[in-house]
């Protein structure tokens, strides 16, 4: 292979064999099951890279059902993230992430820096509940529950919501081991369409790790849920800050 025809045909790896396609990558009728809780501001501190300002002890916990994304399949997703304020806006910022589909975990970490690591989530109904849960291995790390569609909730807010800006701390390393990549980078969700948006009462709870370790941002207090239906297109990102420049 000649490097005029390496230079136009290599965007991902293997170079012969991409673990994913070219985007835009689309998503219909994805499910967001999401848990707002509080925590230990002292533990958000720790985690939260700078100049990302921490708006108030708060970690969104989610559950993510996607069953029909262009390019990754049909796979569930779980994880933690943090609002967050950059230059007087609100957005979040995704300090853990963990799914079933080798496809988006590539894609994920190699184009964007999403945190992705492999596990084993699911989003399912059970009677009366909607229950997300996260295993890693065959360690039970997350459980969530929520009375199913009890409220209803505004369509157009929650389609904001998912519109706020969403920022990544991208890490790749040189050959040697040492840092090649270090940026906070920025990405939106586009061409959002809510379906559905419910709330009802709900529960969370986290359990200790050493490899997810989600429970190091404790559950103090659970302060709110959602369960949200939407098609959106997951857009590409941005630079904020070059850490290594």
């Amino acid at each position: 292979m000649d490097r005029a025809t390496l230079r136009e045909s290599a965007f991902a790896m293997p170079p012969t064999s991409p673990a994913f396609p070219p985007g835009p990558y689309r998503f219909v009728d994805r499910q967001y099951f999401i848990i707002r809780y509080r925590t230990d501001p002292e533990a958000l501190r720790r985690v939260v890279p700078e100049p990302l300002e921490i708006v108030e002890p708060v970690v969104n916990y989610e559950f993510i059902r996607m069953p029909d994304s262009t390019g990754f399949g049909d796979y569930t997703e779980s994880g933690q993230v943090i609002p967050v304020r950059y230059q007087g806006r609100t957005g979040s910022y995704t300090h853990q992430m963990f799914l079933n589909d080798h496809p988006p975990i590539a894609a994920g970490r190699e184009i964007w820096g999403f945190p992705k690591k492999l596990a084993q989530p699911t989003l399912t109904v059970e009677t009366d509940t909607l229950v997300g849960t996260l295993n890693y291995g065959s360690v039970r790390i997350a459980t969530g529950t929520m009375g199913y569609k009890h409220r209803s909730l505004d369509l157009a807010a929650e389609a904001e919501g998912l519109r706020s800006p969403n920022f990544l701390l991208k890490v790749i390393p040189h050959v040697d081991g040492s840092p090649r990549v270090c940026e906070l980078v920025r990405f939106h969700l586009e061409d959002v369409t809510v379906k559905g948006a419910w709330t009802g009462p709900a529960s969370l709870h986290l359990f200790s790790h050493a490899l997810a370790p989600v429970a190091e941002l404790p559950v103090l207090e659970v302060l709110s849920a959602k369960h949200l239906v939407a098609d959106l297109t997951l857009g590409l990102g941005t630079i904020v800050i070059d850490y290594l420049a």
